[in-house]
């Protein structure tokens, strides 16, 4: 099988290494870039990086630009590293698509289990596998979801939770529940991370993002009328 390539983004020569010796244990490739700006050169140069593990404080381009660099031509999914604790900042990477978020200091097998996590559910599934429900289409396997036959872009946590959604229709499933089974059970963040994607998948489907009924006080129930 082919190893993934990861690229691992941070200007602290100490933190790549120790992340680059816990991936290359696992069989992965690991490409490295110092900085914002170096680290988009080397996704758009490379072209086959299954994932990217991207610092927030960098010198040049911070994190949150080169996510949204790379968000404007690529979902390939990216885990957040930051050594700050605060909320909004969380939330901010969840809107830009993020897919992952781990404050430093931080154990380096979490950081590769969620990995492995992450490139299971995006490589790893039956191509046959299609889901549909209503003018939604989602091909597992691909990783794509058509609304009435034509391609929407999600971010890799969007098209997660669209099809915990689709394969749990007419449940009422609140924030907790979707937490631990879309973001996994060892994920601490606020429940509220629900809300922030929800709102930007029900604007990506468009009229179609009122298949997602909110239940005050609880969470959400995907249904088709």
């Amino acid at each position: 099988m082919e190893r993934l390539k990861i690229l691992v983004v941070d200007d602290e020569s100490r933190m790549r290494k120790l992340v680059r010796d816990f991936l290359v244990k696992k069989e992965f490739d690991v490409v490295e870039a110092e900085d914002g700006a170096q680290a988009i050169d080397v996704f758009f140069d490379q072209k086959d990086i299954a994932l990217v593990i991207l610092d927030v404080m960098m010198p040049k381009m911070d994190g949150w630009q080169v996510c949204r660099e790379i968000r404007a031509y690529s979902s390939v999914p990216i885990i957040m590293l930051t050594a700050k604790g605060d909320e909004r900042d969380e939330l901010l990477g969840f809107d830009l698509g993020v897919d992952e978020y781990i404050s430093k200091p931080f154990s380096p097998k979490i950081l590769v289990a969620r990995v492995e996590a992450i490139l299971r559910r995006t490589t790893g599934i039956s191509a046959d596998d299609i889901l549909r429900a209503g003018a939604i289409e989602i091909n597992k396997a691909a990783h794509e979801v058509t609304i009435d036959g034509k391609s929407v872009e999600l971010s890799f946590k969007e098209f997660e939770l669209l099809t915990y959604f689709v394969e749990n229709q007419g449940i009422a499933l609140s924030r907790e529940k979707i937490l631990n089974s879309v973001w996994n059970y060892d994920y601490f963040g606020d429940a509220r991370t629900i809300d922030t994607h929800v709102k930007k998948l029900r604007s990506k489907l468009g009229e179609r993002g009122d298949y997602i009924r909110t239940i005050w006080g609880m969470g959400y129930k995907f249904e088709v009328e």
